[in-house]
């Protein structure tokens, strides 16, 4: 019996990585990104792709002292001697309110636009489309993945950006589009204005470059692993551990 892979293999000499080798052809040749792109998407990504994916890496690394990150400082506060756990702690934490809106929200227009009959070619019929997906969930009580931000709540910065670089790049897809068409008519049905969030953008970006929902909170662990290491590195130089847990303790109140 046989296991079948096209990601890589080697032997006594060589390592061969989709379908080529690895010391001769791809170090010092492509970047992570566009290695990590290609390990998923089992092709390479065009530049303007490439720069796409990239920007969405980097607006994914980062967002301060998340609850993710805490959970990774004080797992390292307990146990220095396994790096490894301490960062597993911090991206266990990546669910519907931190790092896992990245997949929902790609997977909630991927949904919408699978349902479509027609797919929208103007921002009329984008807006058409969002207003009814918006008051289908406001009438079931749901949320709009991707819609708010627990700390900006008027714009998040990064979801500009984002937009720009996809249409830059001409790879502004129907999955932003869907997504900038509900930021501009939610109000409509919420009677309230909230921002389209990065992790939301981010989920939408990928989502038009071809990815599945599937997959796409992967990204977001990938990114953010870098933050939580770099977290990880300060907490070495500059440990903050044992004062939260002090913090958290002296202002316990227990009841009986």
């Amino acid at each position: 019996m046989g296991y079948r892979t096209s990601i890589g293999t080697s032997d006594t000499d060589t390592i061969r990585l989709l379908g080529h080798d690895l010391a001769g052809e791809l170090l010092g040749q492509i970047g992570f990104a566009e290695l990590a792109f290609w390990l998923v998407a089992q092709r390479r990504p065009t530049r303007g792709e490439l720069r796409l994916f990239e920007a969405v890496l980097v607006a994914l690394t980062d967002h301060g002292f998340t609850p993710t990150v805490i959970a990774a400082r004080l797992t390292y506060t307990s146990a220095p001697e396994a790096l490894q756990g301490a960062i597993a702690a911090g991206l266990l934490g990546g669910g519907s309110r931190f790092l896992g809106v990245t997949e929902d929200a790609g997977r909630f227009l991927a949904d919408t636009l699978a349902r479509t009959d027609v797919v929208p070619t103007d921002d009329s019929g984008w807006d058409a489309l969002a207003l009814d997906t918006v008051t289908e969930q406001r009438d079931a009580g749901a949320f709009v993945p991707g819609l708010g931000h627990p700390v900006h709540k008027s714009r998040d910065p990064r979801t500009p950006v984002i937009f720009r670089i996809a249409d830059e790049e001409g790879v502004l897809g129907p999955h932003l589009k869907l997504f900038d068409a509900i930021g501009r008519v939610h109000p409509q049905v919420l009677n309230k204005t909230l921002p389209l969030n990065g992790a939301g953008v981010c989920g939408a970006a990928l989502a038009d470059l071809g990815f599945p929902p599937a997959i796409l909170r992967g990204f977001a662990l990938l990114a953010r692993t870098a933050g939580l290491l770099g977290h990880l590195a300060e907490e070495m130089r500059q440990p903050v551990g044992m004062q939260i847990y002090a913090d958290v303790d002296r202002n316990l109140e227990y009841e009986a």
